[in-house]
């Protein structure tokens, strides 16, 4: 035909693959358990565009990530589609299917256990907020059998600071008519040694609290791998 050139190879796509490398039919005839993470992602992103087939394109979304699906959680919308193949749409799969992903593992089990430890707080905490890119400030109440009654995020800050109002968290837990409460916060850093603010803002929160009547039952830094406890140090 003439303009085609033969000496260029055709373009790929998924169905030149071998029916047990196609991403789909595999999951259909093994179940999604046996399949990788970049094919997981090509079931849910579906195409990928001339010459780049969607399974290679997910390759090297995870490649460029070092595999890791935390380091992929925390690349902003921008540095998702300055990837060619990934778009708006594909952008927002994306962060649809992270935020899944957060939801389903702080999902607390239908006979909630109360809190009786930092270990419980961090675990409760860890997913929802420890591989955040930026600092959030969170309450958690608790009634006279130290069962959570409700969480309040705080304040939404950027990469090292956030703003705490200790009267509002002392409004809210009056309101919810806790008898306990808990302070949690994120270091995206990933260190978990407390700053000179968060032991400021332990004090005042102890003091409001002590002052209302209200138990203080930790202050947790935590992040994706591990958590300070200021309880646990002695140090309300």
């Amino acid at each position: 035909m003439e303009g085609y050139d033969k000496s260029k190879p055709p373009l790929r796509t998924v169905k030149d693959l071998d029916p047990d490398d196609q991403p789909r039919e595999k999951a259909e005839k093994y179940g999604c358990a046996v399949l990788s993470v970049p094919d997981l992602w090509a079931i849910i992103l579906r195409t990928g565009t001339p010459g780049n087939p969607i399974t290679e394109l997910c390759r090297d979304l995870m490649r460029d990530n070092d595999g890791k699906l935390h380091r992929l959680e925390r690349r902003t919308r921008q540095e998702l589609m300055a990837r060619k193949g990934i778009g708006l749409t594909k952008c927002i799969q994306i962060e649809a299917v992270m935020e899944l992903m957060k939801r389903y593992a702080s999902e607390e089990p239908a006979h909630e256990d109360p809190i009786t430890s930092s270990e419980r707080i961090f675990s409760r905490m860890r997913y929802k907020i420890g591989n955040l890119d930026h600092e959030e400030v969170w309450i958690l109440l608790l009634n006279r059998r130290n069962m959570v009654i409700r969480e309040v995020c705080m304040s939404v800050g950027i990469s090292t600071a956030s703003l705490f109002d200790v009267k509002i968290a002392i409004k809210h837990a009056l309101l919810e008519n806790a008898e306990g409460i808990v302070l949690v916060h994120n270091h995206p850093s990933g260190a978990t040694r407390p700053s000179a603010s968060d032991d400021q803002i332990t004090r005042e929160l102890k003091e409001a609290a002590g002052f209302m009547k209200l138990k203080m039952i930790d202050h947790v830094i935590v992040t994706a791998a591990g958590f300070y406890s200021y309880h646990d140090n002695g140090r309300l």
